[in-house]
């Protein structure tokens, strides 16, 4: 059973008049507190785990998100930030004493300036809305989670979110230039900006990924890119899901970066087929779907240079497309694997570890072994460029017993995973779901730094608590010092 923070009886007691203070602050339709509508908050993409949380709030200016934070701080209540929902690690799963703090009316476009290729948006702005907003000046905004029409640019600086075209652009991280956010204290801070990089410490590198942990994002900044001249996609159908793997490692080899590259193996082909009919080869038990991106003759260069080294690796069938709209539909099926695999299972996790290319083919028969040990199918769709795994285990949740076994088989792939030299997450955060994991990869003083980075910004842990760290401590545990002889250690270091 998942352990959460225990409620704070007094926070509880007080509900009706922390209610009523936050109606102040958010008049009309800014707080949600009956029963039934909390209950659309009550977990995100991670459905196996649920709780409705004690309020919900939904600013719209950044002085509501100072002024509720500035109270939460004061009555030592709990808060825990949300975007979208789409979070696949239930990293906005709320508390029942906890303040569910909704971003989702912050949905504007502030500036596009064409000039300096950046889009300020607000955190409520869909992924794929900034897109939308800056296609008409030739330009685009590169990371696209299959949740993109949904996601929320809030909730992917939370997570760094990545997508099918992350291999060769980069995952959030790379294109975010600025962020304004709130810390719990109610101090609004601005990083970055219009400009690349900066001379002081990295603290947009450390927000970009945080997890709602350390401040609540009111601003982001993001750099657009030129719309690519042309592209093109390959689907390329292998005997063996090895095969598949190893072509991807010899195309990275050989020189060649993709703009996307990714592998589907026979359970998602079948299912992502049916759901789209996108042409996919049914014979197939691995599909390498590759696109290159340039101007027409570099394209076509590339287009055949990777139907030579496919071709090498064995593969049974290669398929270019011709038109733009050929190209939109291999990768609409790419793109709609999730919901396509669900109609093979009431249920499925969908996991998220990252390994070294060359791992790829051991690792997924080692996948195909704990199949047999565990008695329930994977459909394996992900980003085979950069090593990203999105395994869906598939279960029945009124089964007894099939959750939990579903979560085991999910820690042994993720344990695999930093097995070969690999990681967690990749894209989707750490949250709950791979919380008690994290000492698999960290050892005790990795963790005791990282907490000590989230009392600099949240001393009483009042911030999504509960997620990312495997053991709760108060900030006073983790600075203990030891005095030995009546002195601490290196008397002449200043103290802060």
């Amino acid at each position: 059973m998942l352990a959460m923070p225990e409620p704070d009886r007094a926070v509880l007691a007080r509900r009706a008049e922390i209610i009523a203070a936050l109606r102040k602050i958010a008049p009309g339709e800014g707080v949600i507190d009956g029963e039934r509508e909390r209950r659309a908050y009550e977990c995100d993409a991670l459905t196996a785990y649920r709780q409705t949380p004690m309020v919900v709030v939904l600013p719209e200016t950044t002085a509501q998100v100072i002024d509720i934070l500035r109270y939460c701080k004061a009555n030592a209540i709990r808060v825990v930030p949300r975007g979208a929902g789409t979070s696949l690690s239930g990293g906005a799963l709320p508390l029942a004493d906890g303040v569910l703090l909704g971003m989702s009316k912050f949905n504007r476009i502030v500036e596009i300036d064409v000039a300096d290729r950046c889009v300020v948006a607000q955190p409520g702005v869909t992924n794929l809305a900034v897109s939308h907003a800056v296609q008409g000046h030739g330009l685009y905004y590169a990371p696209d989670p299959s949740s993109q029409i949904a996601c929320s640019i809030g909730g992917n600086v939370a997570e760094n979110s990545g997508g099918v075209h992350c291999l060769k652009y980069g995952l959030t991280t790379n294109n975010v230039i600025g962020v304004e956010f709130v810390t719990i204290d109610g101090e609004a801070i601005r990083l970055g900006g219009k400009h690349f990089d900066s001379g002081a410490l990295d603290l947009l590198g450390v927000l970009v990924g945080s997890e709602g942990l350390l401040g609540v994002v009111t601003a982001v900044t993001v750099r657009v890119l030129p719309t690519p001249p042309g592209a093109r996609a390959l689907l390329i159908g292998f005997p063996s899901v090895r095969g598949a793997a190893d072509c991807v490692a010899a195309v990275i080899g050989s020189g060649i970066i993709p703009g996307g590259m990714e592998i589907m193996d026979k359970l998602a082909i079948e299912a992502a087929e049916a759901f789209v009919h996108a042409g996919y080869p049914l014979g197939a038990e691995a599909l390498l779907i590759v696109e290159l991106d340039g101007c027409a003759a570099e394209v076509d260069h590339l287009v055949a240079r990777v139907e030579k080294i496919a071709a090498d690796h064995g593969a049974a069938s290669c398929r270019a497309s011709q038109t733009e709209q050929e190209r939109l539909l291999f990768w609409a099926g790419r793109k709609a694997a999730f919901p396509a695999v669900g109609r093979l299972s009431p249920d499925y996790l969908c996991m998220d570890g990252t390994i070294p290319r060359k791992e790829i083919g051991a690792v997924l028969l080692r996948m195909k072994q704990l199949e047999a040990k565990y008695g329930l199918r994977v459909a394996n769709v992900f980003h085979a460029g950069d090593g990203n795994l999105h395994p869906l285990i598939l279960y029945d949740a009124n089964k007894p017993g099939e959750l939990e076994r579903a979560e085991r088989f999910g820690d042994d792939i993720l344990r695999l995973c930093v097995e070969v030299g690999g990681v967690l997450t990749g894209e989707h955060g750490v949250g709950v779901e791979k919380r008690d994991l994290m000492d698999v990869m960290f050892d005790e003083i990795d963790l005791a730094q990282q907490q000590r980075l989230k009392c600099a910004f949240d001393e009483a842990n009042l911030l999504n608590p509960g997620k990312v760290f495997p053991r709760l401590c108060r900030c006073a545990e983790l600075g203990r010092m030891h005095v030995r002889g009546g002195a601490l250690p290196h008397p002449d270091l200043p103290r802060f």
